[in-house]
């Protein structure tokens, strides 16, 4: 009687698995924002990902639709492309995501287009305080 000797595949199956679960938690990606700390209720995790709008330090913009990863994104291009992505799936929330060393001016910039654009509703991300 011939039989498949299944433990190579086993071994093979565990490398593999440790493999993706060291590897996942390095794959974080997004533009490195250094958010300000306050109190705020947490989005709920059953809800569609929302549209994201990141500012850098520096003043530059990236656009992420739904966690598709950042793109860099020009200030006058900014409202049409936030329109079109909520054009396909309506209702998303639209959320800022500011470096604390941005300046407030900007960030209001950012919404009054927004705004202007006709998106209903804007947040703003936050970090949570230290303990």
């Amino acid at each position: 009687m011939a039989e498949i000797n299944v433990v190579p595949y086993i071994d093979v199956t565990l490398v593999l698995l440790i493999i993706f679960m060291v590897t996942a938690p390095l794959l974080q990606t997004g533009v490195d924002v250094d958010l300000p700390r306050a109190e705020a209720k947490p989005m709920d995790p059953n809800q569609d990902l929302p549209i994201i709008i990141s500012i850098k330090a520096d003043g530059s913009l990236f656009l992420d639709t739904g966690n598709r990863g950042d793109v860099a994104v020009e200030e006058t291009d900014l409202a049409r492309r936030v329109t079109e992505a909520l054009a396909q799936k309506p209702g998303l929330a639209v959320l800022i995501r500011g470096d604390r060393a941005v300046d407030y001016g900007r960030v209001v910039t950012v919404m009054a287009q927004l705004k202007n654009a006709g998106i209903p509703s804007v947040g703003l991300m936050t970090a949570p305080p230290d303990e």
